[in-house]
């Protein structure tokens, strides 16, 4: 991390609200033990951040159908994945993104890890509000026909197969749930039993049955 100024943000562990998982701080006293304070519950702690020689990359998120980009300084050793989680602050927004993809400096094809010196650019899709496409089929029985729309939650909303939901106008009973390719931790890339749960930043699609109407033609 380079040097520090007040009102800089950093991305470290809160110990009164998020003791495992980083989360945005500002910067209230720099120094080699600085005094913080975390965005989310606002808790004052010192930290010891050490300085290390820094390196710019390039941060593009995605997110609805939008992408904003935006720079970041990075350790040139520290590691990166495709599926990890960081937080990137953009003139727009701070974002909780995840990588999809990353872009080599060589040009050579996009490694699933690589080293942050060896990388141009990094992928990424937000992850803290996210929006699921939906399918639905109508109630009366019949697969002939079916509808879609987009539904918009956080990302760490449970999505349960068995489960009703209504979002406005829409209400429809969970059915099946696809897992996108860059979410870890599901044993299977799609579920379809009463009571497999997959996050909302984890799923891909949503498949359910409408409870609105029993005829397409009301549509």
């Amino acid at each position: 991390m380079s040097d520090l100024d007040a009102g800089d943000t950093v991305a470290l562990t809160c110990p009164a609200c998020s003791p495992h998982d980083d989360t945005v701080h500002e910067v209230l006293k720099p120094g080699g033990t600085a005094t913080v304070r975390c965005n989310d519950c606002e808790h004052v702690h010192k930290e010891t951040i050490e300085s290390t020689t820094t390196v710019e990359k390039r941060v593009i998120v995605s997110q609805g159908g939008e992408s904003v980009s935006t720079h970041i300084d990075v350790d040139p050793e520290e590691q990166v994945a495709v599926g990890d989680e960081f937080i990137v602050d953009t003139p727009e927004a701070i974002f909780q993104a995840r990588v999809t993809s990353l872009e080599p400096a060589d040009g050579d094809a996009r490694p699933e890890s690589a080293v942050m010196e060896e990388i141009e650019a990094i992928w990424t899709r937000a992850v803290d509000n996210v929006s699921v496409n939906v399918t639905l089929h109508p109630n009366d029985g019949s697969r002939d026909e079916s509808r879609s729309l987009t539904v918009n939650v956080p990302g760490d909303y449970e999505l349960s197969v068995g489960e009703t939901e209504s979002f406005g106008d829409d209400e429809f009973t969970i059915t099946g749930l696809l897992v996108r390719d860059d979410a870890e931790g599901y044993r299977f890339d799609q579920f379809d039993e009463d009571g497999d749960m997959v996050y909302a930043k984890d799923c891909k699609r949503v498949y359910g049955v409408d409870e609105q109407t029993t005829a397409w033609s009301a549509w």
